[in-house]
Order: C-alpha cells, then structure tokens, then sequence
C-alpha cells in the first residue's frame, strides 16, 4: 500500500479499542425493533475513500455493499456485487457487476459506478485519505504523484467496458486483489455524490441493508433499514441509533441501567466484573488486530548483527502470559507470528511461528543482549503517546519485565510523547530513540495485509526502515502467483524472514468485545471488531 494514513489509523484504533470517555447526549434505549449502540463521531465525512477509522467505518459497512463482502465469521472475501472476477495473469482483472442492484434512491449499480468511485478516491485533488488503497492501479503515479500536480484525471488501469463490465489493470502481478475489494474504499457511488456533493455528504445514499435518516454531531446517527434492499443480508431490526459517546464507562453503566442497547467497547476497569454482571451477554472474540513493538532500523545502532541478538533478547524478557492476563483480562491474547489468528490456517496464521523468541525466557534473553554488544546507547527507551493512560500501564509492565530479566532496574523505561500528533510527527520525521509502539489492524483479511505494508522495503507502513532483499523477493513472487495457496506459501516464508531478523517484537493479539442488554438476540462482532449489525434481532 502507498501512503502513510493507514498507520495512523492503525494505531488509532488500539486507542478506540480502550476507553473513550463522558457521553454528551442523552442516551436511551431505542424502542420497538430499534437498537440503541454505542458510537463516536467519525472524523471525517462517510466518503468510503475518506473514512479510515472505525467510527465512521461502521456506518459505511451498514449503507454500502462493495464488489466483495467479508464473511462476518470467518472473514473470508465474498462476491457481493461481483458476479465474477477474471483473470489469466494476476495483472488484468474482468469484472463483471451482478444485474439488480440499486442504491436506496432507485439508481442502479453499473460498472461506471464503481469506475468513477475509484478514480474519485485516487485523485490527488479530492485529498482522499484511502487514496492509497488504489495504488496498485495502473496510472497512479499519474493522478496522485508524490510531488506536483497530477496529469492525469483517471486512472488508466481502469477501462468501463459495458453496463456491467469493467477491467482493473495493475501496475503489477497481485494475485489476491480479489479479495482486497470488500474494504470500503472500493465501495461504488451514484451519480448524486458527483452532481450534488455536499447534500451528499448531510445525507449520504449508499446501497446497503441501512440508510441515514438523521444524524446530530456530537448526539446521534439514525440509520433506518432499508426496505428495498437487494441482497441476501438484509437487516433483521428496523434500524440502529447510534449514540455517541466520550467514555466507554458511561456507555457501559447505561447498558446496565437498560438506557442502552449495546456497547462495543468494555472499559478495562471493568473487565473484572462484566461476565456476571452481564450473564452471558458480554461478548469476547479474536479479531485481526496485532500490537507489536517497531525499532528504529535508520538508526544504525540498531541495525547491525548484534542488534538482531538484542532485539530477539528484548522479545525473549517480555511476560506476555503475564502482561496480557494481569492488565488485560483475557482481551489481549500472547501473539507467537507477526499476523492474526482470525486469518485462519488457510490463510496463513501460523501459530507459534515465533518460537522460543516470543516466550519469557530471562536467562536466555540477559545472554542474547549481552552476546548482541548490550542495549544501544545502555537503555532502552519505548516510545508511546501518553494522551491515552492505557499505553503507559502496558508500557510500564513491559519495561518491568525487561528490567527483571535483565537484572537492571533502568535497562528500559518509558518515553511518553504528549499527543498522538506529536508521537506520529516524531516517526514519519525519523525521530525514534529506540523501540516504540505500533499496532496494526487489518485492512482485509490476507496475510499479505500483515507483511507487504509494514516490511518491504520502502513500503508505506514501514516506519522502522526494515529492508531486506530475500523477504522483498518472497514478496514479489507470491504476488505474481496465480494460485493463493501457492501465494500464501510464499508469504508465509517471507514472515519467517521477518522472524529471524526479528523486524518488530510481537506482542498480543487483540480481541473486540462487547456487552449488551436483554432486548437484543443474535448479537456477534465480526473479525474486524465490528457489530454485525444487520444480523443483530430486537426483542
């Protein structure tokens, strides 16, 4: 992927996952067969090439339907849209739209709906934050080069070819870009997001299970189900108002007082108490979420042989086991790969792939660092943002592992930076002193999500610098591949090359939860973390 918003966003959302604070409406539960849910304002307008954040990226997943759909259980790309998807080089995509659909104002889905959707996002003049996500597209450097102004209004890999019909060419092989077209900047647009934009934008027209009736910032969004809606994931409740909170404590008292129907945040603090005093309707599930500890590699201190023995070392004196049941509470799970379990073996987990090197082993881990030449500069320095208190705790207990095993109180200690702004700053300026936190939430379910945006070389996501020859080679055939599960192998040896230069130290998996109230049946989060919505039963 090109561009560096999707980290960001990334770890933006290991703060959303934890508590976000005072609810500035007045929340109540929704009557009949209306659910009441927990939700803060997106950040920017619901463009599905703008929207890079959960908040907004739940309502997008419940007013459109793109060319695939992730299975919400097993995370898997579907055909939604697509009737079929060709292709004889893993370059050249044919794609054909299923015949019926419509947005919810009665104008049907065509190819060019998606054509004009996709080079809206790309270009450089509509300051798309997903603009990225088109990057593969032959033409890109065109309409959305990296320096001075765009030449090109299109993208030329894109090429309408019928009512129904359209062909994607990529600037190269890629032989899982099927299943990257269920994330929502791929979403298709009608003609009024073009001709009347910004009423567009007060009230969005997608074609998903849900429309937008009503939206007050800083109150509430009422998406009301959509009658007419085509396809087979209709929604069972007559509509979901989402109330928008500040603080994941209030939501969760106001589930408990039966003012609110679900809340998709469980506040630390309450992680003790929530199976009992929920019975059964607190919800824990493993979802595509990883946090891991990057390093500095333009820092030549931290790039050398001895360096590699330092940073297995460092990954060896973390408790995980520890960290994750005593802060944590069953919500953060020991990751043993540089992936997430919810891929699946078919998709390319391979648990325990990080061996010895991601157990707590103090002596062996005291013998590396000093076999390594010892912690660069003597101390070891984690950097976080500090404008959220959940990073310190977790970065404290990490430190204290590593000072235990070590045998050195100062060994490690935190490095906190005032806000999320100042912390990215200093990244993308190349400012890091040493290990700082990176966490990384999937785009779409592939291994190749996992890997390729945060290790190649030069990739968009790689803020450490990591370069290796043999892991960018791995990379580029299992792109070329035709068969995914020769594609997968593949990737899956590049992981291991990123396992024996320990490229960033695994930390956890993390998992979404949720509580709700007894009106609710049917209630499940999908491998995104995410309400599954249309499928939740009021009543």
């Amino acid at each position: 992927m090109r561009g560096r918003t999707r980290v960001q966003w990334a770890l933006a959302v290991a703060v959303a996952v934890l508590p976000l604070a005072a609810c500035t409406s007045g929340p109540g539960a929704a009557g009949g067969s209306v659910l009441s849910s927990s939700w803060g304002d997106p950040q920017n307008p619901l463009e599905p090439s703008n929207t890079n954040e959960v908040q907004g990226g739940k309502v997008l997943d419940m007013i459109f339907r793109g060319l695939k759909r992730y299975n919400p259980r097993t995370g898997r790309a579907e055909n939604m849209l697509a009737e079929r998807i060709d292709t004889t080089d893993s370059r050249t995509y044919h794609v054909t739209v299923k015949d019926g659909w419509t947005f919810s104002n009665g104008e049907p889905v065509t190819a060019r709906s998606f054509v004009d959707a996709w080079n809206y996002g790309a270009s450089l003049r509509n300051n798309q934050k997903n603009a990225y996500f088109f990057g593969y597209i032959e033409g890109y450097d065109k309409v959305h080069p990296d320096s001075g102004k765009q030449t090109a209004e299109t993208l030329s890999g894109l090429k309408v070819t019928g009512p129904r019909t359209f062909t994607v060419t990529l600037g190269q092989k890629f032989s899982t870009f099927p299943d990257t077209l269920g994330y929502a900047a791929f979403a298709p647009l009608p003609r009024a997001f073009f001709t009347h934009h910004k009423a567009w934008l007060d009230k969005p027209i997608g074609n998903g299970p849900y429309t937008v009736e009503s939206y007050t910032k800083g109150a509430q969004m009422y998406l009301k189900k959509w009658a007419g809606y085509p396809g087979p994931d209709k929604a069972r409740n007559d509509g979901v108002t989402l109330m928008v909170y500040t603080d994941s404590n209030t939501a969760y008292t106001d589930v408990l007082a039966g003012n609110l129907d679900l809340a998709d945040d469980i506040p630390a603090g309450q992680l003790k108490n929530v199976s009992s005093d929920l019975d059964g309707r607190y919800i824990n599930t493993p979802a595509g979420i990883l946090q891991t500890l990057a390093f500095p590699f333009y820092d030549k201190a931290w790039n050398t042989e001895g360096a590699r023995k330092v940073r297995t070392g460092l990954s060896m004196a973390i408790n995980r086991a520890q960290i994750t049941k005593t802060l944590f509470r069953g919500t953060r799970t020991p990751a043993t790969d540089w992936t997430s379990p919810v891929l699946g073996v078919d998709g390319g987990y391979q648990a325990g792939l990080c061996g010895a090197a991601c157990e707590y082993r103090p002596a062996e881990a005291k013998k590396l660092v000093q076999e390594g030449g010892g912690l660069p500069g003597g101390q070891v320095r984690i950097t976080y943002n500090a404008d959220t208190g959940s990073h310190k705790e977790w970065v404290d207990a990490v430190c204290n592992s590593i000072n235990n095993a070590l045998g050195d109180d100062r060994a490690c200690v935190g490095n906190p930076v005032g806000t999320f702004a100042d912390f990215r700053n200093q990244i993308s300026q190349h400012k890091m002193p040493g290990p700082f936190r990176a966490g990384w939430q999937m785009d779409y379910p592939l291994i190749q999500n996992f890997l390729q945006p945060l290790y190649y070389t030069d990739a968009s996501s790689n803020d450490g610098k990591w370069s290796n020859k043999q892991f960018d080679t791995l990379v580029d055939r299992a792109n070329a591949e035709t068969g995914q599960k020769a594609a997968i192998g593949l990737f899956q040896q590049a992981e291991k090359v990123v396992r024996d230069n320990m490229a960033a130290i695994p930390l956890w998996y993390q998992n979404g939860s949720a509580g709700y109230s007894e009106r609710l049946r049917n209630v499940a989060l999908n491998p995104f973390s995410v309400p599954v919505y249309n499928e939740i039963e009021v009543g």
